[in-house]
């Protein structure tokens, strides 16, 4: 049965993405949904060799996690089933879907208390910021400026309504490296796909207390990939919602779907593009039969001018809203319009592990 679960759910998938009815990707699922793993193996072989890695990981994307509980489903090895079983009912993996190691593990290589350092921006990122505005489009271009090292941004406005009130912009993972002296790093990534106290959330956390944000402050909180996981860590964290109001927490590219904010009021905008493999990380894709809570906003859209990775570059999400979803982009703009106003502050600030 829950192989033919995952079978009707590759195949719901496949109205939605007929990339995956093609000659090349139909063989491969319809091996591992037979357990043939040599075959699966072959069919994967020849799917790369005629479209490419970043292609053929683009046209599988969709359903890669029905696809890894497959595997974890059908093997001989018992230790990784209950991968398989938690991605059927739609909730989060604690293992890995090929040995059953509990992920777990990883808090242990992500240990750090956090530290963040006021820092100066240099020439090309404070002409971005220069010319930033309460626009979903320019969040992003400004994360994208952050870039992926350490630097996010703290942004005080003073509002059209008379309010003082904080943005704070959370870029994502660095991928040169498994683990390194940022909370951006693969190792934070996946320990922030699990917990909530991470060493980004605690750096965070020190940054508003650093930058003297008063008590009762309304903040809103922009990220991007394992930025967008660390703004729902942090509006998950009661400390953090009892100290400030976060009225919004706006995502792009990430596997949020398991998280839920300590204060229901907050509103929560997710941006999907499906190309994406990161936002199906959380056991929640195109086709599983779970939704988002009815108060969260969700926009995704299937955009094939990139594959994987370049789809879930900020850029790419920055692209599309310029474009053809311009709708999308001023839907969010009326969802985070009590932030208009002069910016009065663009403080960044290098977070630390240590």
């Amino acid at each position: 049965m829950a192989v033919d679960a995952f079978a009707l759910r590759i195949e719901a998938a496949t109205a939605a993405h007929p990339n995956l009815d093609s000659p090349h990707a139909r063989r491969l699922t319809d091996a591992l949904v037979a357990g043939d793993r040599l075959e699966a193996a072959r069919a994967l072989h020849a799917l790369v060799e005629r479209l490419g890695v970043t292609r053929a990981l683009t046209t599988i994307s969709p359903v890669i996690m029905e696809l890894l509980a497959l595997l974890g489903l059908l093997d001989e090895n018992p230790v990784n089933d209950s991968f398989s079983w938690v991605t059927l009912a739609g909730g989060v993996p604690t293992t890995d879907p090929l040995f059953g190691l509990p992920c777990s593990l990883i808090k242990h290589l992500n240990p750090g208390p956090g530290r963040a350092e006021r820092a100066e921006a240099d020439p090309i990122l404070a002409k971005v910021l220069g010319t930033s505005r309460n626009d979903i489009v320019s969040y992003i271009n400004d994360i994208g400026a952050l870039g992926n090292h350490g630097l996010v941004l703290l942004r005080r406005i003073a509002c059209t309504d008379g309010a003082v009130r904080h943005v704070l912009l959370l870029p994502g993972t660095s991928f040169g490296l498994v683990s390194n002296s940022t909370p951006q790093d693969l190792v934070g990534a996946f320990d922030g796909c699990l917990r909530t106290d991470t060493t980004y959330t605690r750096a965070a956390k020190k940054l508003l207390k650093r930058a003297g944000v008063p008590a009762g402050s309304e903040l809103m909180m922009v990220g991007h990939s394992l930025g967008g996981l660390t703004a729902m860590n942090l509006a998950a964290d009661l400390d953090v919602a009892s100290e400030y109001r976060i009225t919004h927490v706006v995502t792009l590219g990430s596997p949020i779907d398991n998280k839920r904010p300590a204060d229901h009021t907050t509103r929560v905008v997710s941006l999907v593009n499906k190309h994406d493999v990161i936002p199906t990380l959380d056991g929640r894709g195109p086709a599983s039969p779970h939704d988002v809570p009815d108060s969260w906003v969700e926009l995704s859209w299937l955009d094939e001018s990139y594959d994987y990775p370049l789809s879930h570059a900020p850029q790419a999400y920055s692209d599309s809203l310029r474009g053809e979803l311009a709708h999308h982009r001023d839907r969010v703009n009326a969802l985070i319009g009590s932030y208009d106003g002069e910016i009065i502050g663009n403080q960044p600030y290098m977070l630390r592990d240590r």
